[in-house]
């Protein structure tokens, strides 16, 4: 099958599984296509190498976790959300968990305007089913124009979710955050500090200059990030605020609650979830 390749920019690493992405023809947008759809499932530790296209995307998945990252942040991406990312961006995608993606390409002759930033938005159901129309090989053009064009308006219209960890280009901070995001429980910033080779002063000040807020504004947003392939899962809620270093689960939902705008369990209770996982979050 004739493929069109994307620019390529990492290297394989032991422990990963990474796949150099190439993006068949017929699934590459142009300007007669401007929209189209690629699905597929997804096994647990695949990494997309780092890749530019000149083209934007939206990663959808109806079931497991995504993380994508850039130079300057990650994002961590639940089931029935989506993220978005901009012409000419360079990322690399991770499955954290088994997923099924459906991938929306759109040129960028008709990204519309404000969306120029990646994002973590909320999938609407007719958002969903837009998606699911689009993803049909025997589409006629003007349905195909029809549905790209509301696609495109409920992306624009969707609630993008707290879900970005910005990441310092400084190396000592960036080893630390590298750190804090592999184990968030620990909130002492006098001993990250220490592993960093640096004061406690010197850290505050570097997340400031940085990354524009505190250290614990910035490792909230770690936890979330690790919080959501964990509830993603079906754990129990008690034991991944444990995990995660809060004293009891009602501190960590009243957490959640505030940055999300609802409990853990209404969060993930989307079309999509395991109906069996969604007991175990309360």
């Amino acid at each position: 099958m004739a493929t069109q390749a994307e620019t390529s920019v990492s290297n394989e690493t032991a422990n990963d599984r990474v796949e150099h992405l190439d993006i068949p023809v017929e699934h590459s947008p142009t300007l007669e296509h401007p929209i189209r759809v690629r699905s597929r499932p997804m096994p647990y530790g695949v990494r997309i190498a780092l890749h530019t296209h000149p083209w934007a995307q939206m990663a959808y998945t109806s079931r497991g976790v995504l993380r994508v990252a850039t130079a300057d942040s990650t994002w961590m991406v639940p089931p029935s959300r989506a993220i978005w990312v901009p012409p000419n961006v360079t990322h690399e995608v991770v499955i954290v968990e088994d997923a099924y993606l459906r991938t929306l390409y759109v040129d960028a002759s008709v990204v519309p305007a404000g969306l120029d930033a990646c994002r973590v938005v909320e999938v609407s159901p007719l958002l969903r089913e837009v998606i699911a129309a689009l993803d049909d090989a025997a589409i006629t053009r003007t349905r195909e124009r029809l549905l790209g064009t509301l696609a495109l308006d409920e992306i624009i219209r969707s609630q993008p979710l707290p879900l970005s960890v910005p990441m310092p280009n400084e190396k000592r901070l960036r080893a630390l955050c590298d750190a804090v995001l592999a184990d968030p429980s620990n909130s002492d910033l006098e001993r990250w500090s220490s592993e960093a080779g640096a004061s406690t002063r010197t850290i505050a000040r570097l997340f400031r200059r940085e990354l524009g807020v505190s250290f614990s504004q910035w490792r909230q947003q770690a936890v979330l990030a690790r919080a959501i392939p964990l509830l993603s899962q079906g754990r129990p809620l008690a034991q991944v605020a444990r995990e995660l270093g809060y004293q009891s689960q009602s501190a960590f939902s009243a957490m959640f609650r505030r940055a999300f705008g609802e409990s853990p369990r209404a969060f993930f209770a989307r079309d999509g979830h395991d109906e069996d996982a969604e007991q175990h979050i309360d």
